[in-house]
């Protein structure tokens, strides 16, 4: 054998009595710790110019990140060349998740360290007719993937949606009294009798009172010779609000019918429409009631509804004593879904009153279907169920719900389908009223303005032209109505297509709240206030940035600028606009701005986000008749909308393997950065004396 050859043999052999003397003792023993306090991430090591890192090395290279991190090393797992995962408990049980990741990114020995994510089956209900809801799961364009939400949220029975409308059939079998384990809470009847002492509109034979049943809306011919009825179309009982309702809250996961947008949320029926539609006086006290305030002459509301429906209109302008009432219930953090109408044309109203999500209809495509209104007003869209087939054949993508068969008084309940088709844009509200609980479910710190952008930040892109479909045009620069298929633009459709998931992982970010003086002065002190900020629910916010974006030169200081509260002088001239980045411990993050001018102060950002109105673990909230899937996995960083969102970012608890044995550990991590020193001391000296010219000697020889 060569010197050489000798000495690489020596060489090698020492390198495999260090590994083999280190590997036992890599993983330290956590002998106090549960299996909840271990952190999970997978990291794949860089190759190095003699291939992937082997198993021992990897072995060793997972304890110095485990010492590097201030972590003990509980347990790895080789997934494949140079990809392993870890389980690491912190020295300090307060260090959040992200503030351990960021500790470890940046390592020159890796390419990357991600969570490792806990993921479920799907919540996939197990109602036989949900196959046929199309517009639930995600095979079309305009689907909403609730599915995908529902991995997240199936909806929390304290977040209640109220229906405004011409009331409930209570005794459908998919929708129930709560009393009864179904999802329909007591509601109240808001329609009035006329001033002659009628009940023509109310057709119950009273007023208001706490019955919200609908006791159906039909209207024959005879009784257009009222002259209330004059200007009114003959038509069959609608049971309209029931049809709402199931959208909403059809029971769902009870192996029967159909599947509601949400499992949880409380439905509130508010009966406010009858005979040919109903009155704004009506509608509005219905509004009042249904979000918590007071109406005269009526009992209080015990159960307010965060969320209000109204998937009625007409023809005209937002008057102001809707904008009033939508203004005070904005500041209450309600907020109201309306349907954009029907007739192809401008936005009705309510739909278009500022602080409103206003709804348009979409075909299964994601072009606007030929009925639905469209303008500058509408929010976004969604699923407005068009039959693609005429000739009565199957109305391929109606809206599936719960109705009755009865044409003028109640009879048999029953389920429309694609023979008994639902669409319209009053059953395209609905959907994203649903979508709008699945976000208040999952994070209670979102007011109303918050509700509506996180709608549209979650929603789909609209496809681009083709086919040779026209563009949708907005109503003012053509009056006709657009009656036709068109293709939908953000100007008169919205932001795009109401996407559940999208929505739902928009809303799990936090609210970056900022509480300033309104005034102040040049060359006084401005504190701002950031400790409001509001995380969703179950995590916490763990940092704050203040930063100037621009300012007059020269830029002020800002004390305080990785804290929750900053000082920056106010300027003598000009205005400095600073960005506050705030970050929950699981890495998501929202922005706010905050102007400071010579005498001013100002932000879009509330003063306060922090409702502190989520569930306590200890005591959950009741649950519906048939218990939802498992909890699902939190979301990562939001991205712009695509219809396939990131992967998630959540750090799951992780199952220790069992022991191996007693006694002894401690110090793998120590250990570690010991042997890699003398390893590469060993590779170094073998590549040095490789270099050298090679002399024999006679004992080499011989």
């Amino acid at each position: 054998m060569s010197y050489r050859k000798a000495l690489d043999t020596r060489c090698a052999l020492l390198v495999m009595v260090l590994l083999w003397s280190t590997a036992g003792r890599a993983v330290e023993p956590v002998s106090s710790a549960t299996a909840s306090d271990a952190l999970g991430f997978i990291v794949q090591y860089r190759s190095t110019p003699f291939g992937p890192p082997t198993a021992n090395s990897m072995k060793l290279f997972a304890g110095s990140l485990a010492d590097r991190s201030g972590t003990k090393l509980r347990a790895t797992r080789d997934i494949g060349p140079g990809l392993q995962a870890l389980d690491l408990v912190p020295d300090d049980a307060s260090r959040s998740p992200a503030d351990l990741l960021r500790s470890l990114q940046g390592d020159p020995r890796i390419d990357f360290i991600v969570p490792d994510e806990r993921r479920q089956a799907q919540a996939a209900p197990n109602d036989p007719l949900f196959i046929n809801q199309w517009y639930l799961q995600s095979a079309q364009p305009a689907a909403v993937d609730a599915l995908g939400a529902w991995d997240i949220t199936t909806g929390d029975t304290d977040v209640v949606v109220a229906v405004l409308d011409t009331g409930i059939r209570y005794d459908h079998p998919d929708l129930g009294r709560v009393s009864n384990g179904g999802r329909v809470l007591p509601g109240y009847d808001f329609v009035s009798g006329e001033s002659n002492g009628t009940f023509l509109v109310a057709n119950d034979n009273n007023g208001r009172d706490a019955d919200a049943s609908d006791p159906g809306d039909w209207l024959t011919t005879a009784d257009k010779s009222e002259p209330i009825f004059a200007n009114c179309t003959t038509s069959n009982s609608s049971w309209h609000g029931t049809r709402v309702a199931g959208m909403i809250a059809a029971i769902t996961n009870n192996s029967s019918g159909i599947a509601g947008g949400t499992w949880g949320s409380p439905l509130l029926p508010v009966r406010v429409l009858g005979k040919c539609g109903g009155r704004d006086s009506d509608i509005l006290a219905g509004m009042r009631w249904a979000a918590g305030l007071p109406v005269p002459g009526v009992p209080d509301n015990p159960n307010p509804a965060r969320i209000l429906n109204l998937s009625l209109g007409s023809t005209g302008s937002c008057s102001a004593a809707y904008a009033q009432l939508l203004s005070e219930l904005n500041g209450r953090g309600v907020l109201v879904v309306v349907s954009a109408g029907n007739e192809g044309g401008e936005v009705s109203a309510p739909a278009n009153c500022p602080g409103v999500v206003a709804v348009a209809g979409l075909r299964h495509t994601g072009t606007k279907v030929g009925f639905s209104n469209l303008g500058s007003a509408i929010t976004l869209g969604a699923p407005g169920g068009n039959c693609v087939n005429g000739g009565g054949q199957a109305c391929l993508y109606s809206l599936d719900t719960t109705s009755n068969t009865g044409t003028t008084t109640p009879a048999a309940d029953f389920l429309t389908d694609q023979f008994k088709p639902n669409v319209g844009t009053s059953f395209a509200a609905p959907i994203v009223a649903s979508i709008a609980a699945l976000m208040a479910s999952t994070n209670r710190n979102l007011g109303t303005v918050q509700l509506r952008n996180r709608l549209r930040e979650g929603a789909t892109p609209f496809a681009a032209a083709s086919g040779g479909l026209p563009l949708c045009v907005t109503p003012n620069q053509d009056s006709t109505p657009q009656i036709s298929e068109c293709v939908c633009t953000t100007d008169v459709c919205g932001a795009g297509m109401a996407n559940a998931l999208g929505a739902v992982r928009a809303a799990q970010r936090p609210v970056a709240a900022i509480a300033a003086p309104l005034t102040t002065a040049a060359g006084q002190d401005v504190r701002l206030d950031a400790s409001g900020s509001g995380a969703a629910c179950g995590r916490n916010i763990s940092g704050y940035t203040w930063e100037v974006v621009s300012a007059p030169t020269p830029a002020p200081g800002i004390v305080g600028a990785n804290t929750a509260v900053a000082t920056v002088v106010t300027p003598a001239s000009g205005t400095v606009v600073l960005r506050l980045t705030i970050t929950d411990d699981r890495g998501l993050t929202d922005i706010a701005t905050v102007n400071i001018g010579s005498q001013f102060v100002s932000s879009p950002a509330p003063a306060s986000a922090n409702s502190g109105v989520c569930p306590s673990p200890e005591s959950p909230a009741p649950e519906p008749p048939t218990p939802p899937a498992p909890q699902p996995p939190d979301p990562a960083p939001p991205t712009p909308p695509t219809p396939t969102p990131p992967p998630t970012t959540t750090i799951p608890p992780v199952v220790a393997p069992p022991s191996s044995g007693g006694g002894g550990g401690g110090g793998g991590g120590s250990l570690a950065w010991v042997s890699l020193a003398m390893l590469a001391l060993l590779v170094a000296l073998r590549l040095h004396l490789r270099s050298q010219p090679f002399k024999p000697t006679r004992a080499a020889l011989s």
